[in-house]
């Protein structure tokens, strides 16, 4: 039922586009029998904003992936700098966070690390909606951010590094077999605020996968076990995106190219001074509005990631 109706609005969709376009080009046939320049203009406007329209949906085609269609985990590491670091992780997850609320998609915590003087050293979180994991796929890597510290009492420039992993949340229907002798589960006290159960009982689990080195961990339920079967949920997402990406980079170097593709390849860079520029190092878009993007408003930066994905895969 998922399925019909995400292909029901499609089809509605490319339909209204169809009544648009031929409606519209009646009006300037109809215009500029009858000398009205005030219907031929009205209706060329409305092919612009058509034309506008018809490009979202192309875009749209790019996510046609087996599971692009699924929610997805979003993970966020801070990397070394201390709580200047920490406290760019909690702002880039603030960041996502946002943009999933801009679309109306549900947010689940599903593991926090918090910083010892503020932010987070790590966190993830799941984003469940239609294709969420299709619209954040290429925001893996590094995400650099130079500014001056708030917890620098000189006052100088800093230069912080995060790291975000993404992985789509895995149904039913996809096989991944993870046997029990490849993995090492430990469980520890929950950390955080609130609950009567936090910090009583062993009820967080992490799953390490000893062949991959994979971690995940899970504390957003008060149950041992559902914790766990969350964790083996997320252990399943993390070896299916890394099979992705194997896949991909075998891809490129068959065709003779350097991939772009892993954990430690930084993405994008913040810059909040000497001046306000957000640049991504794989597509040359940019902004000044650093603080509408840091509020979720980063629909340009993954619309040019997945037309540059796009472009790449079609001159192989």
């Amino acid at each position: 039922m998922k399925e019909r109706t995400a292909l029901e609005n499609r089809i509605n969709d490319i339909r209204a586009i169809e009544t648009t376009l031929n409606d519209n080009v009646e009006f300037i046939a109809l215009g500029e029998e009858e000398g009205d320049a005030g219907v031929v203009s009205d209706a060329e406007a409305a092919l612009s904003s058509l034309h506008a329209d018809i490009q979202k949906k192309q875009l749209e085609t790019l996510l046609s992936g087996e599971v692009d269609e699924n929610d997805a985990f979003l993970e966020v590491n801070s990397g070394a700098g201390g709580t200047e670091a920490c406290d760019w992780a909690s702002m880039l997850l603030r960041m996502y966070v946002r943009w999933a609320e801009r679309r109306g998609f549900k947010v689940s915590v599903m593991e926090q690390s918090d910083g010892e003087e503020a932010g987070i050293k790590s966190a993830t979180i799941r984003i469940s909606g239609y294709q969420a994991y299709g619209w954040l796929k290429t925001e893996n890597g590094v995400h650099r951010l130079v500014r001056i510290s708030p917890f620098d009492s000189g006052a100088r420039r800093h230069t912080s590094f995060a790291s975000v992993s993404i992985s789509p949340v895995i149904e039913d229907d996809v096989d991944i077999e993870v046997e029990d002798k490849d993995i090492r589960v430990d469980t520890y006290r929950s950390s955080g605020a609130g609950g009567q159960h936090v910090n009583t009982t062993d009820s967080a689990v992490r799953i390490t996968h000893i062949p991959t080195g994979i971690a995940v961990a899970c504390q957003s339920e008060r149950s041992q076990h559902q914790n766990r079967a969350n964790a083996m949920n997320m252990l399943k997402a993390r070896l299916y995106e890394m099979e992705m990406q194997k896949r991909e980079e075998e891809k490129a170097a068959a065709h003779g190219e350097k991939t772009d593709i892993g954990w430690g390849h930084q993405i994008r860079s913040y810059v909040l001074h000497p001046y306000q520029m957000i640049k991504d190092l794989r597509t040359g878009v940019e902004s000044s509005n650093t603080q509408g993007i840091l509020d979720g408003d980063i629909d340009t930066y993954l619309e040019a990631a997945l037309s540059h994905r796009l472009g790449s895969a079609e001159s192989k």
